[in-house]
């Protein structure tokens, strides 16, 4: 395809996330948008649309420009949407904080990111005041406090502080010229040997990341979402997903295996993403003769289980996506299971959204890989490069790699603002991962003699645990500030349930210091999100090291494994 038929087909159903809002809330202004399941609050295109206009006009008025940066501290995901959408319509960047981190961690992103504000919530303040001392500049605070209790004290080293109620008074949406190349997110991910990179979003990486998973979806569809808006699943995929097709997104907290069917039937949601921890907590329960009885028919499976058939036949799944997702590139990989006829899957009375035909014919036009019984048998199979991209696998060297040998999964955009812009401060990070004119990706992946990508594992010291990526280093980091730690370090070995990792601690002590593991499990409570925290944590005399001083990993995993009782 030439760039103006993949630019034709990626502003088909629309480009600007910001765009697609304003169309469905004069178009379909009646229709829900957003359904807050935990507050039982639902908000329809015309009243998101206000409220974010009035956000981004009360931005403005206090001095938010095009391209200053806005942090969002919050774990209420209705106040991260409002705001996001706000941010967007006044020109300004989106960068959303893990709101699991304190100390050490928040305000190293906080000084990374330089917001001009930062939005938050009361249960969060106390982790915002303890690091004002450590922050380089001093942003204002916007405070969301729906409790009404006695006022909540702000340090008072911030600049201005306002109340939520503030941005969402009466006001004019400012006018603001956005282009598809402007930055629109700062979202941090994993570093490897550093700390975690700020990576700088265009608008148009939204439209790229959404394209295939928007192209089955039409207004009748309803999208569930557990994921957070720190994370790009939850904020883009779903969300903003939801906002281009002009359907309903479904909110909650979190993810819960007790609740989710109910979730599901409250609001008829039809489509869903399971990441690899959630599908062996769904299938725990005991089967029913009612398991099919839900509206569930398409879902993203991410890795795409061994088990993917038997998962969606006792559920009634009849469609399937996986692929490869990255906050750098978005959705470069992608493909389709049919994996039940119409009837088959979701029963005929519980069926909503577009017809098997109907999404068989998108599917194609979309060029997005269906795969056959082959392709689907692949160990984590993530399909064929979507029509804005080149992929290949390359060696130690950036030569390509022949089928079946194991390189870095490498990719190359079509079009212009396709994947990230930068990584925030870090121009030494961005030229070494557009090296030789390829985006280096950081997984390793395999090409089958079929044409098909399969991921292998992570390159370095990254780890994955529920569903978020960090690298040993933010491990190792963290417990290096313990007064009795001389020296620790991190790395995962396989989970005991799923295909993610489990992560290991060993530490030396401090010369005379008295330290037990459970201390340090009481420490890790205190200072990291619960994914960061390490399962299990051993106290040894001498970590293992080179004559040069590294340290040999390979000989602490060994030993965990060995009394842990498994190979692997």
């Amino acid at each position: 395809m030439t760039e103006s038929e993949l630019t034709t087909m990626l502003r088909a159903g629309g480009e600007m996330a910001v765009e697609r809002l304003d169309h469905w809330a004069k178009a379909t202004g009646e229709r829900c948008f957003f359904y807050y399941g935990e507050d039982d609050v639902t908000l329809s295109y015309a009243e998101f649309g206000l409220r974010t206009d009035r956000i981004a006009g009360n931005l403005a008025a206090r001095g938010i420009q095009k391209g200053d940066h806005v942090s969002v501290f919050s774990t209420n995901p209705l106040v991260c949407t409002l705001a996001m959408f706000g941010i967007w319509k006044a020109g300004a960047v989106y960068c959303p904080i893990n709101f699991g981190y304190s100390g050490r961690l928040l305000s190293y992103q906080l000084n990374d990111t330089a917001p001009s504000l930062v939005i938050t919530d009361r249960g969060l303040l106390g982790a915002l005041n303890d690091v004002a001392h450590d922050l380089q500049q001093v942003p204002a605070v916007c405070l969301f406090d729906p409790t009404g209790q006695s006022p909540a004290v702000i340090d008072e080293r911030f600049g201005e502080k306002l109340a939520w109620t503030d941005l969402e008074q009466a006001a004019t949406r400012p006018t603001v010229s956005l282009g598809f190349d402007d930055p629109a997110n700062i979202i941090y991910t994993s570093g490897t040997t550093g700390p975690s990179k700020g990576v700088v979003q265009p608008h148009r990486w939204m439209a790229q990341y959404t394209f295939w998973g928007r192209t089955l979806l039409c207004a009748e569809d309803v999208i569930y979402n557990d994921l957070p808006m720190y994370h790009v699943g939850g904020a883009v995929f779903n969300i903003v997903r939801a906002a281009m097709v002009g359907c309903e997104v479904a909110v909650w907290d979190r993810f819960s295996p007790s609740a989710f069917w109910d979730r599901i039937r409250t609001r008829g949601a039809t489509t869903a993403v399971l990441l690899d921890v959630m599908i062996p907590w769904l299938t725990k329960a005991p089967a029913t003769p009612y398991d099919r009885d839900n509206t569930l028919n398409k879902v993203h499976m991410q890795p795409l289980p061994e088990g993917h058939a038997d998962v969606s036949k006792r559920f009634g799944f009849d469609f399937v996506t996986a692929g490869f997702g990255q906050t750098e590139s978005g959705g470069p990989l992608a493909i389709f299971l049919e994996q039940t006829a119409q009837g088959e899957g979701t029963p005929s009375e519980f069926y909503k959204g577009h017809s098997h035909a109907e999404v068989l014919r998108l599917v194609r036009q979309a060029n997005i890989p269906i795969a056959t019984a082959e392709h689907a048998s692949i160990k984590r199979v993530m399909g064929l490069p979507s029509p804005f991209f080149e992929a290949t696998v390359l060696d130690e060297h950036d030569q390509a790699c022949a089928p079946g040998q194991v390189g870095q999964l490498a990719l190359r955009p079509r079009l212009p603002a396709l994947i990230m812009q930068e990584y925030l401060g870090k121009p030494d990070k961005t030229v070494a991962a557009w090296r030789n004119l390829w985006f280096h990706t950081g997984d390793a992946a395999v090409r089958h003699e079929s044409g098909m990508f399969a991921f292998v594992d992570r390159l370095g010291d990254r780890i994955r645990v529920r569903g978020e990526n960090l690298s040993s280093f933010q491990v190792e980091d963290v417990f290096a500030q313990h007064p009795s730690v001389s020296l620790a370090t991190a790395f995962a070995i396989p989970a005991a349930e799923g295909d993610e990792d489990d992560i290991v601690l060993f530490v030396m002590r401090s010369e005379g210091a008295q330290l037990t593991e459970a201390e340090l499990h009481d420490y890790a409570a205190k200072n990291m999100p619960k994914y960061m925290r390490p399962r299990h944590i051993r106290i040894i005399d001498e970590i293992p090291r080179t004559a040069t001083n590294k340290i040999e990993k390979y000989k602490l995993r060994a030993r965990i494994l060995g009394e842990l009782g498994r190979t692997s």
